[in-house]
């Protein structure tokens, strides 16, 4: 039996990330991957003895506008296949939001889901996006692939997964539509791997607004999630947030597999 240690955090900007710590706690901390959101960066823009890290290959999807969205990937097994144009839709896959890996046990999909919260034409997009990515994702299952998701999917799925569910009924990213996009997404067989372990555990939170000092207070969001479908159910074997993390106004969220 190997044990994968599997991460995802949204970093408010790669090169923030780097110089605040991220590189260093990387190297430490060892993760077998980590998914990264909201990179906000090019590839020419970052130099290659800065971002390169020790027995790690690195993968970067970038947004067609600089300073915007973005997901990148540090992993220490070299990926079978990548692909950047998961929807092969310019309308889904010009903002750089995922990227897909598959490796000998398992595909990774890191994914920046869009946030709503700036208007109806944003909510309208967000949840479009979720529509054909769970159309591509139910794809892979029908096909017995094992399949992983992981990002900052910037909806919080039940009311034990934020601090003030009354009071953001009517906001984005605690909407009806959008919570029954998740349950419809546990639905074709995927499993939130956090609540796999933790069903109730409350006051457990990835993200926490900067302008109010919210971390301090701990008043977050769960909104950063790991999935895994249902043939991977076996070989899970641990689930954290790691909310002592700093450098961004979300912390990671890790996965640990079992693979025999």
């Amino acid at each position: 039996m190997c044990q994968h240690t599997l991460v995802s955090f949204n970093i408010n900007g790669i090169r923030a990330a780097f110089r605040k710590g991220l590189k260093e706690w990387i190297s430490e901390y060892g993760p077998d991957f980590i998914g990264l959101q909201e990179t906000k960066a090019w590839k020419e823009q970052l130099k290659e003895s800065e971002f390169s890290l020790e027995n790690y290959h690195f993968y970067l999807s970038q947004c067609h506008r600089k300073g915007y969205s973005g997901v990148g990937v540090y992993c220490k097994e070299k990926p079978l296949e990548v692909m950047y144009d998961f929807f092969d839709d310019p309308l889904f896959d010009c903002e750089g939001r995922v990227i897909f890996l598959r490796f000998a046990h398992y595909i990774v999909l890191n994914v920046y889901f869009p946030n709503g919260v700036s208007g109806k034409e944003r909510l309208a997009y967000k949840m479009a996006f979720y529509a054909k990515f769970l159309e591509k994702v139910l794809a892979l299952i029908q096909t017995g692939e094992k399949v992983i998701v992981m990002g900052d999917v910037n909806t919080a799925h039940t009311p034990i997964d934020l601090s003030r569910p009354k009071e953001n009924m009517k906001n984005s990213g605690f909407l009806p539509e959008e919570r029954a996009w998740i349950d419809d997404f546990l639905g074709i067989g995927m499993i939130d791997t956090y609540r796999y372990f933790f069903p109730d555990k409350t006051e457990v939170y990835s993200w926490w607004d900067l302008k109010t000092a919210a971390r301090e207070r701990n008043v977050g969001w769960r909104i950063d999630y790991i999935f895994s479908s249902e043939n991977l159910r076996s070989a899970l074997a641990g689930a954290e947030v790691l909310s002592h993390v700093p450098g961004s106004d979300h912390c990671p969220v890790e996965l640990k597999l079992q693979i025999s």
